[in-house]
């Protein structure tokens, strides 16, 4: 029977660090390069490798920390995190999570915010194709049925809501501009994000309009969209205004489907 199987193990063990090096015993070694030797070439290179994916998977955050500083950034995500992916293009999708946690990161919130708004707009760009209706769609429906509308969305829509600014980091550094100082909002900001063919849009959300987005993605029908804003605006302007979010988000291409 092949040892295949077992080998492979061992060797997986090796790298995430797991136990006993037990792979020693299939290594050979030679006093000018003994089996340690050669096993560290190996967990040298898979840290690397992942620390790579992690560099391409946050470029803005990697280029802001600089070179030095996010490679120890990597080497300590990667010795806490293993990779559960066959590609390496979802690793890092607990970076966020691990720099709001870890106490050598936590100090500085932006930095999450930032793992968190990187990894965001790594999901809209990978999302599902889908083809948005056109705001002629809506033009045939029958005044007795939009109470009951209710809609599908493009599979790249994401929200995220950030204390920090983040998002103007982000555009800055990507631009090779300087970038702004970091500041706290007063209240966390709704923003939104979505991709139409192969370019990635985003823009803040007001409150209004992101409890609206909420409610229409949990799939209220428009009239009980109505309804939620009109404890805030009043009967009169409830409607209109629900409307204007609904051709907003009809032009930008994030509904699919009206039903």
């Amino acid at each position: 029977m092949s040892r295949l199987p077992e080998i492979q193990g061992d060797f997986q063990n090796y790298l995430l660090g797991n136990g006993p090096a037990a792979i020693e015993r299939h290594v050979v070694g030679t006093e000018k390069v003994p089996i340690a030797t050669r096993l560290a070439i190996y967990g040298d290179g898979y840290t690397s490798r992942l620390i790579e994916a992690l560099e391409a998977n946050f470029p803005i955050l990697s280029k802001l920390l600089g070179e030095e500083d996010f490679r120890a950034l990597g080497t300590v995500y990667v010795s806490s995190h293993p990779s559960p992916f066959f590609s390496v293009r979802y690793y890092g999708n607990g970076l966020a999570g691990f720099l709001a946690s870890e106490p050598e990161y936590s100090g500085a919130p932006v930095l999450a915010e930032l793992a968190s708004w990187e990894w965001a707009m790594t999901e809209v760009f990978d999302a599902a194709d889908a083809d948005p209706i056109a705001t002629e769609a809506l033009a045939h429906v029958a005044p007795a049925k939009w109470a009951e509308l209710r809609f599908d969305w493009h599979p790249s829509l994401r929200r995220v809501a950030l204390a920090w600014n983040a998002p103007q980091i982000w555009k800055a550094v990507s631009e090779d501009a300087e970038p702004p100082e970091v500041a706290l909002s007063a209240e966390p900001v709704e923003w939104l994000l979505w991709r139409q063919d192969l370019h990635t849009y985003f823009r803040s959300l007001q409150a209004g309009e992101a409890a609206a987005l909420e409610a229409a993605r949990a799939g209220r029908s428009f009239g009980e969209i109505c309804d939620l804003l009109s404890a805030e605006l009043g009967e009169a302007e409830a409607p209109p205004t629900a409307a204007g979010f609904l051709k907003g988000w009809v032009e930008s291409g994030l509904i699919v489907a009206v039903r």
